[in-house]
């Protein structure tokens, strides 16, 4: 059994990105980067078949547009009561 990854701080997640090309993960990458603060990425290849994967973490608590409205129209009732 795998130990367990440590969980990011509240407002951060961590995003993991596999895809066949390293062009198209940055790609995705980039968008992300574009809606939330994040960290440098990391790159790894992403298995015996090639391919890549890349860690970030991104910093859900500043996001940018487009992600600020969406987040904002996304949220449960639960959600809103909880923040008062």
């Amino acid at each position: 059994m795998k130990p367990a990854e440590p969980v990011p701080p509240a407002g951060r997640a961590d995003v993991r990105i596999v895809s066949a090309s390293p062009d198209t993960a940055r790609r995705v990458a980039e968008v992300l980067r574009r809606c939330f603060d994040s960290t440098e990425q990391r790159s790894y290849p992403a298995g015996r078949e090639g391919g890549t994967r890349l860690h970030l973490t991104v910093d859900t608590t500043q996001p940018a547009e487009p992600a600020r409205s969406w987040l904002t129209t996304s949220r449960s009732p639960a959600a809103e009561e909880e923040r008062g």
